[in-house]
Parts: structure tokens; sequence; C-alpha cells
């Protein structure tokens, strides 16, 4: 990681104009600290004008120190699968509604990341997933993953069914509205909603949590992160596999899933004194009386 940082990125909630004004406001605080302020294209689209380089994601892996986003934890997760193969550290201002991952306030934002400018903060390695699906021996989609991989029925109601191995050993078969194979950053977020176990970000596991299983006796299983999950639809009409709610695609009959832990991991940077649980108690409501 270089530090100082000299050329930092800011990247907004895309289609979304009251982030205009937050984000202008933080770029000419980092100019005036002497940092070069590069902005996301997309993000500018909501801007009349300002002085600021503007450059496409994609383009930002080997030209920036930091990138800063502004928004909810969505806005992040795409941003995260675009640079963390490229090792860029990011941090995460709030607009959203729960911010398990942009824990920084607007109130607190300068005073804060100027802080984090002069070395105060927290850094925090954390594991993607990198899913494929094979037709027989070719590759046709591949994606990665920084909350979960999810393979789900698509528009029909009736349950999907599927094969479950471990590296290659049968773990199971499945009846279920669908499988969520995710993160420890993803515990927090659809898997925690159907019932799966809270995993720490720094430990290296994943976790398989079935949706509305069609049996009382299958729960949720932790396995490695050097596990190798595949999945085999056995009925395979109206099977979706979903990255991140932000990449899709149809399963056709013989289709495999394969899941593995992806080498790079996503660098978070926090706020100093940052604590997970206290994140946790704060956004579940847990320092509420009962």
């Amino acid at each position: 990681m270089k530090l100082p940082f000299k050329t930092v990125a800011l990247i907004g909630k895309y289609k979304t104009p009251e982030i205009t004004e937050p984000l202008l406001r933080l770029a000419a605080f980092l100019s005036g600290k002497g940092v070069a302020v590069v902005v996301n294209s997309r993000t500018a689209e909501n801007f009349s004008q300002h002085p600021y380089q503007e450059i496409s994601l994609e383009e930002m892996g080997d030209k920036v120190d930091l990138a800063i986003v502004l928004g909810g934890d969505g806005t992040m997760l795409n941003i995260v699968r675009t640079l963390a193969p490229f090792g860029v550290p990011l941090v995460g201002v709030n607009q959203g509604r729960l911010g398990f991952l942009t824990d920084i306030s607007l109130d607190t934002m300068q005073q804060t990341i100027g802080a984090m400018l002069e070395g105060k903060f927290v850094t925090e390695q954390r594991m993607l997933l990198s899913a494929q699906i094979l037709r027989g021996d070719v590759e046709v989609f591949k994606s990665l993953a920084f909350n979960e991989v999810v393979l789900h029925r698509g528009n029909i109601s009736s349950m999907i069914e599927f094969e479950v191995r471990i590296d290659g050993e049968y773990l199971y078969n499945q009846r279920a509205d669908g499988l969520i194979v995710a993160t420890p950053t993803g515990s927090t977020a659809y898997a925690l909603s159907a019932g799966g176990p809270i995993l720490h970000p720094s430990l290296d596991l994943i976790a398989l949590v079935p949706v509305c299983p069609h049996t009382l006796s299958n729960r949720p299983i932790v396995v490695k992160s050097e596990s190798l999950v595949e999945i085999l639809p056995l009925r395979s009409s109206d099977v979706r596999i979903r990255c991140d709610s932000h990449s899709y695609f149809d399963l056709q009959e013989n289709d495999k899933v394969v899941v593995t832990r992806y080498a790079q991991p996503a660098c978070l940077l926090h706020p100093a004194g940052h604590s997970y649980y206290s994140m946790l108690r704060e956004k579940l409501l847990w320092n509420k009386a009962l």
C-alpha cells in the first residue's frame, strides 16, 4: 500500500444527483491537502462542471493509490469487484441504509478522511469468491463475488433441485428455493436473512446456506476457504446463478457451477478505533434495551 496517498479516486452512487454536493466538497478538501483527485466518469454524469480529471472505473486500477466510495453497501460491492484485483484500498462513506461496508458518516467525512490521510486507519483484508460455469469442459461464465454466489430459481414458483460437492466429495442433494455460497463479508447480507451464521470478516471461511430448504434436517455448513464447491442442478429449467446482485447467468442442462476463493483479497480501510463488534451492535440494534 502506498503512503501517503498521492492520487485518490472519488466514486459516487450512480444516477444519484444528491451525491454531487458532498463529493465535490470532499474533492475540494483533498485537493487542499495536496492530493491529486480523479472522479469516476459515470459519477461525473451528475455534475454540470468541475476541475477534476474523469476516468472510468476500469482505468483506475493502476492509476490511483486509494478509492473513496460515497454511497451504500450495494455501491461498494461493484467497486470492490472491479478494483480488488489491482490491490487498490477502499474507503466507504455511507449514504445508504445499513452501511456494513461504508462506515464513515457524511457528517464526519472530512475530519475522518483527513486523519486517514495521515496514516490513522485500520487495514482489513477480505476474501472474494470466484464463480464459473462449466458446460462440459468449456467455461461459459465467470465472475467475482464479494458477498455471495447464489443459485436460485428464475421466474417459476416451484423449488429447484441440485447436488453439492465439496472438494469432489458428495455432500447432499437439496430441494430448496436456492443456495447461497457466502464469504464472511456476505454473512451479514442475504445469508443472514436466510438464517446463516455471522462470520467475522478476518476468517478464511465459506458458508453454504440453503434458502427455504424442503427438509427440517438441513442446516447451513461452513467450510474452509480453500474448498472447491461444486453445484450441479438436477433440474435445470429456469435456474440462475447470481453474483452480488450484479452478474447473472441462466443455466442449461448439465451445466456445473464451480466456486472457489479468489486469489487477491480486497483491502478495506476503516477509521482508527474501528470495531467490527461495535458495528454489529449498532447495525443489528443489539444495543437496544429489550
